[in-house]
Order: C-alpha cells, then sequence, then structure tokens
C-alpha cells in the first residue's frame, strides 16, 4: 500500500485526525500537520514527499513503525521519527522518496 502512496494522498487531509494504533491496544491521537513535496520525479518515480503530524508532547514515541488509520485512506503502517516538540505538541515526520 505505501508504494502507491503519493503526496495527493495526503494533501487533502491535512488537519484531519490519523490516530497511531500501539501493540498495547491503546491509541495515540495524533493530526497531519503538513504534507510537502521536496525535489522531484524522476523515470516515473513518485514526486518526494514528507509528512509531519503532531500529537501530544508525552508520551514522545521512539521511531518506528506504526499503524496509523484514517477514515478516507484505511489502515495502514508507516515509520515515523519523533522530530521535537513544536506548536501544539510533538512533531512526528515520515518521509516518502
Amino acid at each position: 500500500m505505501l508504494e502507491t502512496f503519493t503526496h495527493e494522498t495526503f494533501a487533502g487531509h491535512e488537519g484531519e485526525a490519523f490516530p497511531i494504533r500501539l501493540e498495547d491496544g491503546g491509541t495515540v491521537d495524533t493530526t497531519l500537520r503538513s504534507a510537502r513535496t521536496w525535489g522531484s520525479g524522476s523515470d516515473g518515480h513518485r514526486v518526494p514527499f514528507t509528512l509531519t503530524f503532531v500529537g501530544p508532547q508525552q508520551p514522545v514515541l521512539p521511531q518506528r513503525i506504526y499503524r496509523m488509520e484514517h477514515p478516507g485512506i484505511g489502515a495502514f503502517e508507516l515509520f515515523l521519527v519523533p522530530v521535537g516538540p513544536g506548536a501544539g505538541g510533538m512533531q512526528y515526520e515520515a518521509v516518502f522518496t
């Protein structure tokens, strides 16, 4: 599924909820803050893009693969990296090349 994601998959969902499902059955609520492209696609490859999510200040989730959900996109697994606190909470980033 991840290989079919493009910037356009997420661009219309900024400001929407993307809950993270934890292994213990709990959830951490995050919101998609931004979906930005960088560079250019070549040889038929997608244009690289970065997603930034914001969640609560605590707990800070370690970098790893998390199961995320969105009503319009569905459930998917995404490698998230905490990039530090920002306005509104802890920021997490996912990069697609």
